[in-house]
This record gives structure tokens, sequence and C-alpha cells, in this order.
């Protein structure tokens, strides 16, 4: 329950922290989102380096292979890394995590071309992606948690959505530094070291990340000694009743997620479907993809200062509602008219009360598990919605345009996963302490008073 405590500290200090906590958190996410974008913009360049193959169809088929590979070992890196997370901390895990993200990206930068090393070339490259989809499982889970267990309650949802922000952030950066190298060098240069740049601009970021978090206080255990850490841990087998306990809530969360997960893949399929579906120009889907994230940034911290206000519940709900009722008639449009200002103006209108819910949910699933669990049970369900759709989704969409020779084919895709996750929205509970004053506390249930200021 909220008590005097939990007041808001807007002291020069605390804001200062907030700010440090909020960069030192999310940046590993918005790691994951910049290389994951590189990999795509790059993957013809990657596999005639690294793959051998007797066509250039083959080599970039063996490339993108690769890429998908790092998305099998996600699930074992959020139990793995998310159980260290909720045992040891989360800053322990936090630092772990963004080690071997900088390691494996570092690593696949650097890897010398099939001609030089022979089969050498793609283990490596499998390897790394490997490790990195490993670190990536366990890095949602625990960054997230600690962005909860840090935050005043009153501005969680606020703090939480920086997550999907950082994304964004990246996802934009990427698509800047991918516009840039190809102007900037030529076919043959880009081919040869201009994707190595792009990879290695990522890494860079790993030691001033890893010194952030390396300053940041420990939430999971608290500041008051062996008790608070005794309370706040449990041992393996009360951590697996407990997610047994908390099955409902972790389906309806992987339901969410794997709505979100199938939407923000068709965003990132819009270069693709502006070329080969609506033939239009290249420029007009990067534009239209840069002008959807570039809206999508405020939208999604706006979802999490709403939902900060008026609960988690009624924000995801009429967002999620409204992002359904508006997919069709876009889609619609956008097919009809076959022209790059309507592709933009149309993802970008569509875009936004996707990205509200984006800035509310996170914050939701995290304060409704248990604290012992958080990591662990918050990263296997995240890294499930992007193993089972995140790799498929493209696939598919690409599939149901050539099975019905239809443009709005996407659109019916997105209305089926986007109208299940509706009825999981409506399922799930309300977190935000907002909504809960006055309530019986449930016990390391949520975490409607718990915070740095606090402790």
């Amino acid at each position: 329950m909220v008590g005097p405590d939990s007041m808001p500290d807007t002291t020069p200090h605390r804001m200062g922290l907030e700010r440090r906590y909020i960069a030192a958190a999310t940046i590993g996410n918005a790691l994951e989102f910049y290389d994951f974008l590189t990999y795509a913009l790059f993957a013809i360049q990657i596999g005639h380096t690294l793959f051998p193959a007797a066509s250039a169809y083959a080599s970039l088929m063996l490339s993108l292979a690769t890429f998908g590979a790092g998305f099998l070992t996600r699930p074992l890196g959020a139990v793995v890394l998310g159980a260290y997370a909720d045992r040891v901390g989360r800053k322990p895990a936090m630092l772990l995590c963004l080690s071997l993200i900088g390691v494996s990206i570092t690593v696949m930068a650097l890897i010398p071309s099939y001609a030089r090393i022979g089969l050498a070339a793609p283990i490596l490259a499998v390897l790394a992606r490997l490790v990195q989809g490993f670190s990536l499982g366990g890095e949602i889970g625990s960054n997230t948690a600690f962005l909860a267990e840090a935050a005043r309650p009153e501005r969680r949802g606020w703090v939480v959505s920086w997550q999907g922000a950082s994304q964004l952030m990246a996802l934009i950066g990427g698509n800047l530094v991918g516009v840039v190298i190809t102007s900037l060098l030529s076919p043959a240069q880009v081919q040869s070291y201009g994707w190595r740049i792009a990879l290695l601009l990522g890494a860079t970021t790993v030691p001033f990340g890893l010194w952030l978090r390396s300053t940041l206080p420990e939430t999971l255990h608290g500041a008051n000694g062996p008790a608070r850490a005794r309370a706040g841990t449990a041992p393996a087998t009360g951590r697996m009743e407990l997610a047994r306990r908390n099955w409902r809530l972790m389906l309806l969360g992987l339901i969410v997620l794997a709505g979100g997960t199938i939407g923000s893949y068709i965003f990132t399929y819009v270069v693709t479907y502006a070329q080969n579906t609506l033939h239009l120009p290249a420029r007009a889907g990067f534009e239209a993809e840069l002008t959807t994230y570039a809206v999508g940034l405020p939208v999604t911290m706006l979802g999490g200062w709403l939902s900060d206000r008026f609960g988690r519940w009624p924000v995801n709900v009429w967002s999620n509602l409204l992002f359904l009722l508006a997919i069709y008639p876009v889609f619609a449009w956008v097919a009809a008219a076959h022209s790059p200002g309507a592709l933009i103006a149309g993802m970008s209108l569509l875009y936004t009360p996707m990205a509200i819910s984006t800035g509310t949910f996170f914050a939701a699933l995290a304060e409704a598990l248990p604290r012992s669990i958080r990591s662990s049970a918050f990263g296997t369900v995240y890294s499930l919605s992007i193993a089972l759709f995140g790799g498929t989704t493209q696939l598919v969409v690409t599939w149901l345009i050539h099975l019905t020779g239809s443009s709005i084919a996407p659109a019916w895709y997105l209305i089926g996963a986007t109208a299940i996750a509706q009825v999981a929205y409506l399922l799930f509970p309300e977190t935000a302490p907002a909504r809960r004053r006055g309530r019986a506390p449930q016990t390391d249930q949520s975490l409607p008073g718990e915070s740095i200021a606090n402790r």
C-alpha cells in the first residue's frame, strides 16, 4: 500500500538518479534493436562475406538463418539468466548480460571472411548469434524488473515505458547509420567493411553501459541487509511453485506480447512491403518506417504517463481496441492509394495507438509478477513471444500475400493477433498504484509502494 514515504521526491539528486538508472537499464535493450536492424539492413553483405554459396540467394538465406539462430537461445537465456537475477540480484545479471551482448556483437563484426578462414567464419557467426540470443533472453527480464522496482510508484509506468522508447531510438539510429554508411561508401566498401563499422558503432556503447550499471543500487535485496535479502529471494523449488501459481498471468502476458510482437515485426516489414507489394521506391519504405518510429517515440512515453494517472488497464484496453479498429481501414487506404504519402501517413497513424499500449504493458506485467520470479518469468514470457512470432511474422505475411494476391493480406494476420490480445488485455488485472490505493496489499505480488526513494 502506498504510504507517506512514497510521496513524489523531486529533489535534483533523486531526479538525477532516475535519469541514470533509466539510461543504464535501457541501453542493453536499445543495443538489441540496433543490432537487429543493422543485421537486417546488411544481411546481403554479411552473407557474401561470411557464408559459402553458389548463388547470391543462397548466401542471403544462410545469413538470415544465422540471424534467426539467436531466437532459439532466447528462452534458455531468460530461464538461466533470469533465475540468476532473481536469486543473486538485478545488477549483477544486468552487468553479465550486457558484457555477453558486447562480446557477441564485437566478435560478429570482426570475424574474417569465408575466403580467408573457410568454414570457421560461418561457425563463429552462428556461435556469436547463439550467445547473443542467450544474453538478450536474460537482459529484458532483469532490466525491466530493475526499472519497475527502482522507480517511484507514481512514475513507474513512465519510467518502464522507456523500454519501448529505447527500442524506437535504436531503430531510428540504426536507420540513420545505414543511410550514412551507404551514402559515404561505395558498394564495394560497404561489402568489405561498411557493415562491420555499423556493428562496431553499437558495440562502442557497451563500456559506457557497463560503467552506468556498475554505479546502480540493487533492487532485489534492497538496502536493508540480509533480512530483506531473505525476504526478496526464494529457493528454486519455491520459485517454481510461484511460477505455477501465476501461470494465468504469464499466459495472458504471453498472448499480449505475442500480439505486440506480430505488430512490431509487421511494421519493420514496411520497406519490403512498399517495394514488393505496393511497387513503390525503396526510399518510400524507409521514410515511412523512420516517420513511424519518430511518431511512436513520444507516444510510447505518453502511454506510460497516462497509465500512471488513469491506470494500466484502461489505457491498454482502449488503445489496443482503437488499434484493432484502425488496422483494416488504414491498410485498405494505403493499398488503394499506392502513394508514398499515403504509406507514410497511414503507417504513422496506425502505429500511434499501438505505441500507447507498448509504453504501458511492460509495467503492468512487471507489477503483477512476484518479486522473486519477476526477472525469469518476465524474460521467459517475452522471449517465447519473440522466438515463436518474431522470426515467423514476415514469412507468414509474405506467404499470405502470395497465397491471396491481396495487398491487404498483412491486415488480416494483424487483426487476428490483435483481437486475441484484446481478450488478454481485458482479463489482465489492474496493477497501477494510482488505481490500487486503499486495497489490501498482496504478499510478494505487487509493487505499489516499493522504490529506491523509500529505502
